[in-house]
């Protein structure tokens, strides 16, 4: 700074007391939005995962255009004292196009089908972006890099990966997965299931497994060659049912 100019400085404040958060998610989102707000929510004018300051009734709600279901959808950050004036709003105006109330439960049953992850569930800071399954998330051309740069380049390419996060589908559609049921790949142990629900449009029970090529002793990659040639097995209360395994989303 020039002399005498006091130096750069940043504050944080915790406003989640201050917040409420509703989402508006599915294929006509937009479309209620657009009905609810005079801000300009069409595709060119609010992209997939920017902000925007939109009205809704009488409040100034923060918009975000982002999913964790898979389909188009958005969350709205809404001061608390105008939380049941903009939930109102949405209810009247969404029940010509059909708005139903979905819970968490529906929440975990899409967000799996469609293979996104929960850090502190699914993931932990032992598992690595590539292992993840989000090394695409990585700006690798970075100006200065980032923090562990050098150890996430070593994990790129074939033939490297020996641990993985997959997809999970039991083919059979009675029974359930919760989490922690052992997988199988041609009759070795190669992990367990990390989080699971059922996936109503895929019709079965689906999860996210971390495994381990060739087992939990053994060193072999994991690719979808590796992947689609095993044959697969899910434990459920003593039983074994097939299942599907995929590295991405079925």
């Amino acid at each position: 700074p020039p002399p005498g100019a006091a130096p750069p400085a940043a504050t944080v404040s915790d406003v989640t007391g201050g917040l409420a958060q509703i989402n508006l998610q599915g294929p006509r989102s937009r479309e209620l939005l657009a009905a609810l707000t005079s801000a300009d929510v069409s595709d060119a004018a609010f992209p997939f995962r920017a902000a925007r300051r939109v009205d809704i009734g009488c409040a100034l709600v923060l918009a975000t255009r982002i999913t964790y279901v898979g389909e188009l959808g958005y969350e709205l950050f809404v001061p608390a004292e105008s939380a049941a004036h903009v939930y109102e709003a949405i209810v009247a105006a969404g029940e010509p196009l059909g708005l139903v109330h979905a819970g968490l439960k529906a929440l975990g049953s899409l967000r799996l089908e469609k293979g996104y992850r929960d850090y502190g569930h699914d993931l932990d800071n032992l598992d690595t972006l590539h292992e993840a399954g989000l090394g695409f998330t990585a700006a690798f051309d970075k100006p200065g890099g980032f923090v562990g740069i050098e150890a996430a380049r070593a994990q790129r390419g074939p033939g490297v990966l020996t641990r993985r996060l997959v997809q999970v589908l039991l083919t059979d559609p009675e029974p359930l997965l919760y989490h922690g049921e052992v997988v199988y790949r041609d009759g070795v142990v190669v992990g367990d299931v990390r989080a699971a629900s059922y996936g109503h449009t895929l019709g079965g029970a689906v999860g996210l497994s971390m495994v381990q090529g060739g087992g939990a002793d053994a060193g072999e990659p994991i690719n979808s060659a590796w992947v689609n040639s095993g044959s697969w097995e899910v434990d459920v209360a003593g039983t074994r049912y097939p299942a599907r395994a995929s590295l991405r989303p079925l």
